[in-house]
């Protein structure tokens, strides 16, 4: 007679580690909160209020998450082919600059081509941007780590050197005030609203990207040898996998999202390209801030939808929750990195949880199909 089965539970600990992290943020966040003398049920209740507490609220919060999402579901792409992407930033800055030059350039265009070749533009730009290091990574066996954060500080400094003359508002220029910044865009490259608030066309195309980026991994054959060269470059190049392109293939992919998220963004929210001198003028640090999203997200493509929307929340919460407890915009800071720290560092329990999950299984099996004698 052979032995029932054993169901074994569904543990949920896992998926939920990222939460817990977040969570644990939050409780040490109060205490600073504390610290400082404000209430922290009062300021979390600003927070949620800032980010959710009215429609053009929750505009903001969907809007400040679309750029993250890009740049999520790209980094989602690089690290399961093994690669990491640290260069969102430098990529969402090169993929907004080319859809300004066209832009600028192209101002009679009507906006049903207007448009799409600004996105394209920028998507071409952000993959020529990840390919870049990609291509020194695979060939020359670069650390793509140092590539795609020095890369970061090329885009500014072209960013900075177009804005300062080449691309510059003529009426700034006109004026002696030299702003730097380029001339509003023609109406014909606004993406369309969907509601009268800031929401943008760009929120939708971030999660069909999102979708696409799912099915590219896990329902096609680009997208299972991606993942077979993430998992064991070893392994994958003894199936007759090309490791080195597939490498190169993931950080391209990954760099042409952001670059396609810089055109959204520079085309819905901004209308025109400008800059303080860094990358964080102009992407609110969404390159940094994606990769933590996709972590969250346990760096799949759907899990980097809520995640985004979560630290957009947060960013836009903050802002009122300073304004009402009148706290330092230090702590805002302090608190959004608590929450990194918590979230990446909790990567590393949930891998752990679950090689203890394997390793069990395998003891079961092995215990079920051993022979009797064996088993006592």
């Amino acid at each position: 007679m052979e032995p029932k089965k054993r169901i074994r539970p569904i543990n949920w600990l896992g998926p939920s580690i990222p939460f817990l992290a977040a969570l644990a943020a939050f409780v040490l966040g109060a205490f600073m909160l504390l610290l400082l003398g404000a209430n922290p049920i009062e300021a979390y209740a600003a927070l949620i209020d800032g980010a959710f507490g009215s429609m053009n609220s929750i505009a903001d919060t969907v809007v400040k998450a679309t750029p993250l999402l890009f740049v999520g579901a790209g980094i989602c792409v690089a690290f399961r082919g093994g690669v990491i992407n640290i260069g969102g930033e430098g990529q969402l800055v090169v993929g907004a600059l080319a859809a300004t030059l066209a832009a600028l350039t192209f101002t009679t265009w009507p906006a049903w081509a207007l448009i799409p070749v600004c996105l394209l533009l920028g998507f071409l730009a952000g993959a020529v941007w990840g390919a870049i290091a990609g291509f020194l990574k695979a060939y020359y066996n670069v650390n793509e780590i140092l590539t795609t954060i020095m890369m970061n500080q090329i885009a500014v400094q072209l960013m900075n050197y177009l804005l300062s003359g080449p691309i510059m508002d003529p009426v700034q220029i006109e004026n002696g005030s030299f702003i730097p910044q380029t001339a509003r865009f023609p109406a014909a490259a606004d993406l369309p609203r969907l509601v009268p608030t800031r929401l943008h066309l760009g929120v939708l195309l971030a999660v069909v990207v999102a979708i696409l980026v799912w099915v590219l991994l896990w329902r096609t054959t680009l997208g299972y040898r991606i993942r077979a060269v993430g998992l064991s470059p070893a392994a994958a190049r003894r199936a007759g996998i090309r490791v080195e392109q597939y490498a190169m293939l993931a950080l391209l992919i990954s760099g042409a999202l952001a670059g396609l998220g810089g055109a959204v963004q520079v085309l819905g929210v901004n209308h025109r390209m400008f800059t303080d001198g860094s990358a964080t003028g102009f992407t609110s640090s969404a390159g940094f801030n994606g990769i933590v999203a996709a972590l969250f997200g346990q760096l799949h493509p759907l899990g980097a939808i809520p995640a985004s929307g979560l630290f957009g929340a947060m960013l836009v919460g903050a802002n009122k929750m300073q304004r009402v407890v009148q706290v330092p915009s230090a702590l805002i800071t302090a608190l959004n990195g608590l929450v990194v720290i918590f979230v990446v560092s909790s990567e590393i329990w949930r891998r752990q949880l679950a090689r203890r999950q394997e390793m069990g299984a395998m003891r079961e099996a092995a215990l079920a199909t051993a022979p009797a004698g064996e088993m006592t």
